[in-house]
């Protein structure tokens, strides 16, 4: 028996049979256009502080916490700082969750790490549908929920951008009081900021809001998240969290971006941001090579491909998007929105699959 084949008995089944998270960066595609991940076209240069770095960092460093916490209107033992949404995810499944015993319920097709996570951890799913979070009553939403611990809401959806209403949300989290807790993910909440479930934190002891500075904070190389809740559900989530899970770098980067200057930047640039989605929507839908647009918010455009090899072509000119299945098709593709330079790339992609060479190509590449 050779070494690895001994390693690998060693592993768990559930940790042999996981299939592991295919993000944005891992599919080592090369290009010069990227709108592949939802990334913020805006690079930042923040000011930081270096000094102490011999020091061990605060583990939740109190000027972020406090700065986080007046900018989601909330308290600041409401708020717990982790490295990204993820490990907030990651930290929920672990502290309410018993292996081989507790599952969670999710609404797909989703983001995609609520059931890496689950997997990891031997916890069951309950899968869902999104057409039952946004068309179902909340009391067929309630019985299919179950006896699911956690209920995971992206909201904006990731990959569809569907919203649910917040007053279902509240109705959902009133009929699971004392049975589950419902935990909203919005990485995207910047885009339709009047969505935001973190108003509601205050009326349920079984809510939990997931934030990020990913996305319209344009700090996606930050890893830096926010886990929002009463401060009696956070509690334990304390006991289980990492000693350090902040370096003082991040700290200080978090900061300033959440000063209020910086925070004044970034809802300008989301402003402009939503108004290149409208006008990449309109290319789209005026498209011969697109078969359906999925209208929706956040910082990207989800479409269905007439012909899927139209993404060949578009890596063959240097732009790369996200490909990949949803509702059991392979010709989806989410664009995310990037600047108005990269953004006239798409365009030119568009125009030129209407062109009789590009048309002639795609006949060519298909697959019976």
């Amino acid at each position: 028996m050779s070494d690895n084949s001994k390693i690998t008995t060693l592993l768990p089944d559930n940790i042999a049979a996981l299939t592991a998270y295919s993000s944005a960066k891992s599919e080592k595609l090369t290009g010069t256009t990227w709108l592949n991940a939802n990334e913020s076209p805006y690079s930042r240069t923040p000011n930081i502080n270096l000094a102490d770095l011999n020091r061990y960092p605060d583990p939740q460093p109190q000027q972020v916490i406090n700065r986080y916490a007046c900018y989601a209107n909330l308290e600041p033992e409401q708020v717990l700082m982790t490295r990204g949404a993820d490990e907030g995810i990651e930290l929920l499944v672990r502290t309410f969750c018993s292996p081989a015993k507790d599952s969670i319920a999710l609404f797909l097709p989703t983001y995609g790490m609520y059931k890496v996570t689950a997997d990891t951890h031997n916890i069951s799913i309950n899968g869902l549908t999104q057409e039952l979070l946004l068309k179902g009553t909340v009391d067929e939403i309630v019985t299919a929920v179950a006896d699911s611990k956690l209920v995971f809401i992206c909201n904006p959806n990731n990959p569809t951008g569907s919203m649910t209403s917040l007053d279902k949300i509240r109705k959902i989290t009133q009929q699971l009081a004392g049975k589950a807790i419902v935990v909203v993910d919005e990485a995207y909440i910047e885009f339709c900021p009047e969505q935001t479930a973190a108003s509601l934190i205050n009326e349920f002891s079984n809510l939990v809001v997931l934030r990020t500075l990913s996305k319209a904070f344009a700090l996606a190389g930050l890893r830096t998240g926010f886990t929002l809740a009463n401060s009696e559900l956070l509690a334990p989530i304390r006991k289980v969290i990492a000693p350090y899970p902040v370096s003082t770098v991040v700290a200080s980067i978090a900061a300033d971006a959440l000063s209020s200057d910086n925070i004044a930047s970034m809802r300008r640039q989301v402003t402009i941001l939503n108004s290149l989605k409208g006008k990449l929507k309109s290319w789209l839908e005026q498209s011969p090579a697109v078969i359906k647009v999925l209208s929706g918010e956040g910082n990207f455009v989800t479409l269905k491909l007439k012909d899927k090899q139209s993404f060949n072509i578009a890596l063959e000119q240097g732009l790369v998007m996200r490909a990949f299945t949803l509702y059991g098709e392979d010709d989806w593709l989410r664009i995310s929105i990037g600047n108005e330079q990269e953004l006239e790339q798409v365009k030119i992609w568009l125009d030129g699959l209407q062109t009789p060479a590009t048309a002639a190509s795609l006949a060519g590449n298909e697959v019976s």
